[in-house]
């Protein structure tokens, strides 16, 4: 059966914020990434500055709006610092957006070419939920540092002190939360419109506490190369995460990041001695004799493990090892992942308990509970 959109991978994820210089610095310093392009008044962006910066594959672009009354400048007004853009490698930019627009998509850019002296890049752009959108890129013909119109820029610090200077190497997967009852709409438009397959779900007791619970499903491109779980609330008898998000971003959004990395201690550690807060895991769930006889032999001793919070979880294919950061600005909306996987396929299904609990003490410290 033949690709109906194939994808050649992420192409970046593009935020928002209100300080891109700011932004800029704290990702190069806190996630060890490296600035490599920027976009500003000084070569011709009168209205927006952009910061782009890489670590392997992953590329995020951080912009921000110079001027008030933009669409920029409200993105940021209202939702805070957040995602804008999945923007998708892909092939045929063309027959991509074809096909997209004919089952269904919100056409917001049509295909078009850019270029300048490094080559050509063909753009366009669909709609997904909330404000969020695909940019299909093909930059298959452009050997600049990241699209017509940014120039190369020098990193802001040196970096990391690790094997390859690096924290990770690339996107696993990008979260969106989107409102009650409306996963399934979601799940959907990923199969129309992209032909992504639903590759794993989690309902009820999967994602449940005491407290709260949500529902989950994983749909995903052929290759396994773009993976967007989609998240909505569940009912519950408190606040669930994704209830906080959704008041907080004021409307569907992308939730979080997950970061793939080859040494997650040392990452970890890296990220923490920089400043960045993890969510706490309780010794409890270090010390439970059936999470050490389901995980069995691990890379790491559970000790290790243990003195960092990271959490692990085993299925059919082989294991993984993850943790989540704190909210990385003011508003309890955009987090991030670190995992490292050794064959799972999978999303720590057996750690979502753990999580979820761990997540509600931070939302029952913020008082949103």
């Amino acid at each position: 059966m033949s690709d109906v959109f194939p994808v050649n991978g992420m192409h970046a994820v593009v935020f928002a914020v209100g300080n891109a210089r700011q932004a800029a610095h704290y990702y190069s310093t806190a996630f060890g990434m490296r600035l490599v392009a920027y976009k500003g008044p000084e070569n011709g962006s009168p209205d927006v500055a952009a910061y782009v910066l890489t670590s392997g594959s992953a590329t995020f672009e951080l912009r921000a709006s110079l001027r008030p009354g933009t669409d920029l400048a409200r993105h940021v007004a209202e939702h805070g610092d957040g995602v804008i853009d999945l923007a998708i490698e892909v092939p045929d930019v063309e027959a991509g957006y074809a096909y997209a627009v004919a089952h269904g998509a919100k056409g917001l850019a049509e295909p078009h070419t850019v270029e300048d002296e490094h080559g050509k890049v063909v753009l366009a752009a669909i709609a997904t939920y909330g404000e969020t959108r695909h940019t299909l890129v093909d930059t298959s013909n452009y050997g600049g540092p990241y699209l017509p119109g940014y120039v190369p820029a020098e990193p802001l610090v040196a970096p990391p002190a690790t094997k390859n200077g690096r924290l990770f190497q690339a996107i696993d997967h990008c979260v969106g939360n989107v409102e009650l009852g409306k996963m399934d709409e979601w799940v959907e438009f990923y199969r129309k419109v992209m032909g992504f397959t639903n590759m794993a779900e989690f309902i009820g007791d999967d994602i449940a506490t005491e407290y709260s619970a949500l529902m989950s499903k994983v749909v995903a491109d052929g290759t396994r190369k773009v993976k967007f779980p989609l998240n909505e609330p569940a009912i519950s008898r408190k606040k669930s995460q994704i209830d906080e998000y959704l008041e907080f971003y004021r409307g569907p959004g992308v939730q979080h990041i997950a970061l793939a990395t080859n040494d997650i201690l040392t990452t970890v550690d890296h990220m923490r001695a920089a400043g960045v807060s993890f969510l706490q895991t309780p010794d409890s769930y270090y010390d439970d004799p059936e999470l050490r006889a389901r995980i069995g032999q691990v890379r790491a001793p559970i000790e290790e493990l243990k003195k960092r919070g990271i959490l692990v979880d085993r299925d059919e294919d082989g294991y993984l090892l993850q943790i989540f950061t704190q909210p990385v600005q003011d508003r309890p909306t955009v987090f991030f992942e670190l995992i490292e996987r050794h064959g799972s396929l999978g999303f720590g299904k057996g750690n979502f308990k753990a999580l979820f609990e761990a997540i509600e003490r931070e939302q029952e410290r913020r008082g949103n509970l």
